[in-house]
């Protein structure tokens, strides 16, 4: 029995070019900082904050999808995978966020101002 080999590199590169794409338009972001979204707040940060939490939480995903062959499994581990990464990804963006709101707000505050 002879085993045909298949070629992945129309995958490798639609894989690369994607996530490509993705950063390259979150440092684009980055650069230029368009100030319609750099200055809207949306629950308590910035709109330009939220697309780079999104599009990192997009590439996160990509990137177990692609290369942990993902698309091939059964929906249940897929979903067992993906979804705790992603609720782990979450959960550690909402951590950092409020204590990084309860600590700005208590140097903002305090006698002893932003000395470092």
């Amino acid at each position: 029995m002879a085993h045909e080999h298949v070629s992945n590199l129309k995958r490798i590169w639609m894989v690369f070019g994607i996530l490509s794409i993705v950063t390259t338009v979150e440092v684009f972001l980055g650069i230029i900082k368009p100030e319609i979204l750099h200055m809207t707040d949306f629950l308590g940060m910035n709109l330009l904050n939220w697309i780079f939490i999104i599009l990192t939480v997009f590439k996160a995903y990509y990137i177990v999808w692609a290369f942990m062959h993902m698309e091939g499994e059964v929906v249940a581990l897929r979903w067992m995978v993906v979804g705790t990464a992603i609720f782990l990804i979450l959960y550690l963006i909402f951590i950092l966020l409020t204590e990084g709101h309860y600590i700005f707000g208590v140097f903002k505050n305090a006698t002893i101002k932003w000395n470092f």
